[in-house]
């Protein structure tokens, strides 16, 4: 066992009052902030009774739904988090900048001190990619995979309850190590040797590493069951072609997902090995190996880029049509251009050490497999063009939102293909250049986001989102991004290097001003955000929705009611074209009703995965400040939980045909219904 540095005792392992940040005036603004928020929170609820409202509905759900609809607001409150990161990065480099820059709050140039500005620059990472864009895609394809193809709910629903929960543990221990004890300060990736134990004693690393691997599990977890769904529980007719361009690239996210999050898992137990019983798996002097760490890690890496991106660009594939009017042009050649880029995704995680001395074959050989995403890309490009071409386009925000995506993915794609080149990646290796194209991609799947936001949020809740304000978030959000990048290429291109904590070219600033300036443009956006959040739900029964909100939409999920009830479909709908709903507005089946109905099995909720995420919680608290009892015990409740639940025979309800019946005659008379009014345990809520 390693020997830790400092206090240690049986009871609260390294955990004293001295790890609480009331020192910190800026950890310690932000933790009261979180207290009244959680207390304001708490106090609503309370006084609204709605306990067991949340309890029943949401808490022990199982309904793929609701579950995607909490995945997506875990991912957007860690955006959230991840954008205030990026604030108070952009902030401390235009205040350090040049050698005469002035320092407040103990820091020497800024307001960060060098080690607080690490933790921030290395959460902001790890939020954007793991615990932002992963579960917001995540809740996208929870919500809309069963739907688009005619099923009832997910193959394993408590298996999905689970992935969720164990998202969320991930999630919360990012956020506890705001305001007990620290964050890593090796950069987002884990750069080795800084997450050995000798450069990093603290528990910053060992939150890194705990939320990350909880996190992964349920991802793995969520790729195992949308796998089995889109494979075995397709609708009659539901052949392979016949399935949206978004269940397809959620397939094949997934199956990155699927193969490549074990291997991030294995990287990081044997770092867990190297600081806990102290093995030296990445230690040199002992005869470990750094670059082990860093082709475990972007073995991962790469593949998870393309697992992000994919379904941002399915929900492109699905909302440019429906505002074209038009079908997908291309639809096969889109499918294999998926199916390509998932398999090239596997081939070019090298390209990230092209200055590691890998030898010209090797570059040569990464290089060329990186120019040749651009080919299946491409096709993706001009298909959305094609799609566009003499379409009756109607630029509603959903559509702004995505036909921005495709000219950041321009942006992100020709920058990309610049840096595929060995000799190019020379010079602007660990430049901010590079984190320019970076951002752009990941731009891609955030406006792809925004989009899909707008566009099934009817679905999922029954009214619209504000269309005015939703149109002035989008065109401010899009000035922000412009303006930020555009300055940060072109310091990239002037030699500024990525993680400066102080900024030692003064000439630097005028662009660096640039860029807040344009961080200055988000926040205002973030703001209408909010206030268009605010006014679509104060006036949701103006905005109240039928089935197609778009009066254009072309896939199975526009089939369903608004909001779509527990059991999806009142019977499961056998498919007759790609574009099912579109074959029937235009063959005069939209308004069929079946004669009958059957009575309909569901699953029952379970409070057993929000416990063993609890449990998991503490274990993972526990490992993180080497409390062994409270490790173990944990340990023992998650084992005692599953047990328990392996003998658990019931696990269905049923709702009758009477009230299937009388649950689609009210939705077809349009009544509108509250937030999250759907059928649970056979009682539909008013």
């Amino acid at each position: 066992m390693v020997q830790v540095q400092g206090h240690w005792d049986p009871i609260f392992g390294r955990l004293t009052w001295s790890q609480l940040p009331y020192n910190d005036p800026i950890v310690l603004g932000a933790f009261v902030f979180s207290v009244l928020v959680g207390l304001g929170a708490l106090f609503a609820v309370t006084y609204l009774r709605a306990w067991g409202y949340l309890w029943r509905e949401w808490i022990t759900t199982v309904d793929h739904k609701k579950i995607g609809i909490m995945y997506a607001l875990v991912g957007f409150v860690m955006l959230f988090r991840g954008f205030i990161d990026a604030l108070m990065m952009r902030t401390q480099q235009v205040m350090a900048a040049g050698p005469h820059s002035i320092g407040i709050l103990g820091a020497e140039h800024g307001y960060l001190p060098p080690y607080h500005y690490d933790q921030v620059y290395s959460s902001h990472g790890t939020i954007m990619l793991i615990f932002a864009a992963t579960p917001i895609l995540a809740g996208f394809m929870n919500f809309l995979v069963p739907l688009q193809i005619g099923a009832r709910d997910m193959a394993f629903p408590y298996l999905n309850a689970l992935a969720l929960w164990m998202t969320v543990v991930g999630a919360g221990l990012v956020m506890l190590s705001l305001f007990v004890g620290d964050f890593s300060h090796a950069g987002w990736v884990g750069l080795t040797p800084l997450t050995e134990m000798a450069y990093s004693p603290n528990v910053g690393v060992d939150y890194w590493i705990w939320a990350i691997q909880i996190g992964s599990v349920g991802t793995t977890l969520g790729a195992v069951n949308i796998i089995a769904t889109i494979i075995k529980m397709r609708a009659p007719g539901m052949t392979w072609l016949r399935m949206p361009l978004f269940t397809w690239t959620a397939l094949t996210a997934n199956i990155i997902g699927l193969t490549a999050f074990p291997v991030l898992g294995v990287a990081l137990l044997l770092l867990t090995l190297d600081r806990y019983i102290g093995t030296h798996f990445y230690t040199p002097g002992f005869g470990g190996n750094l670059m082990l760490y860093a082709d475990l890690f972007w073995i991962w890496g790469h593949p998870e880029v393309y697992f992000i991106i994919l379904p941002a660009w399915g929900m492109m594939s699905e909302i440019i049509p429906t505002f074209s009017e038009k079908t997908l042009f291309g639809y096969p050649v889109m499918v294999v251009a998926t199916v390509a880029i998932a398999g090239i995704s596997w081939s070019v995680w090298l390209h990230h050490f092209f200055t590691m001395g890998a030898g010209p074959l090797v570059n040569i050989f990464y290089s060329i497999s990186t120019m040749f995403v651009g080919i299946p890309t491409g096709v993706k490009v001009f298909n959305w063009t094609f799609t566009m071409y003499r379409g009756r386009l109607r630029f509603e925000t959903p559509m702004l939102w995505a036909t921005a995506s495709v000219f950041m993915l321009l942006i992100g794609g020709l920058t990309g293909m610049m840096l595929a080149i060995p000799s190019i990646n020379y010079m602007t290796h660990n430049s901010v250049f590079v984190v320019a194209h970076f951002h752009c991609m990941v731009m891609v799947t955030l406006f792809a986001s925004f989009a899909g936001a707008q566009y099934w949020f009817p679905k999922m809740f029954g009214f619209k989102l504000d269309e005015t304000y939703g149109k002035r978030v989008f065109w401010a959000f899009v000035a922000g991004t412009f303006v930020v990048f555009t300055a940060m290429f072109a310091l990239g291109f002037k030699g500024m290097t990525r993680r400066l904590e102080y900024v030692p070219e003064a000439s630097w600033e005028p662009l660096m001003i640039v860029e807040e300036i344009g961080i200055a443009i988000y926040c205002a956006a973030t703001a209408m955000f909010f206030w268009q959040i605010y006014i679509s739900i104060r006036d949701r029964n103006a905005n109240h929705v039928d089935m197609d909100a778009w009066q254009t939409g072309r896939s199975l999920e526009w089939m369903t009611h608004s909001p779509v009830p527990a059991y999806n479909f009142a019977v499961i709908p056998h498919i007759n074209a790609r574009d099912e709903w579109a074959w029937r507005r235009e063959h005069g089946f939209a308004d069929a009703r079946p004669e009958h109905y059957e009575d309909i099995e569901m699953p029952l909720n379970t409070p057993v995965p929000m416990l063993i995420a609890a449990c998991t919680t503490g274990f993972s608290f526990a490992m993180v400040w080497r409390i062994w009892w409270l490790a173990g015990v944990s340990l023992l409740g998650i084992i005692v939980l599953v047990i328990i639940r392996s003998f658990e025979r019931d696990s269905g309800y049923i709702i009758t045909a009477e009230e299937v019946r009388r649950i689609e005659a009210r939705a077809a008379g349009g009544a509108p219904r509250r937030i999250g009014a759907y059928v649970s345990g056979g009682v539909t809520a008013p």
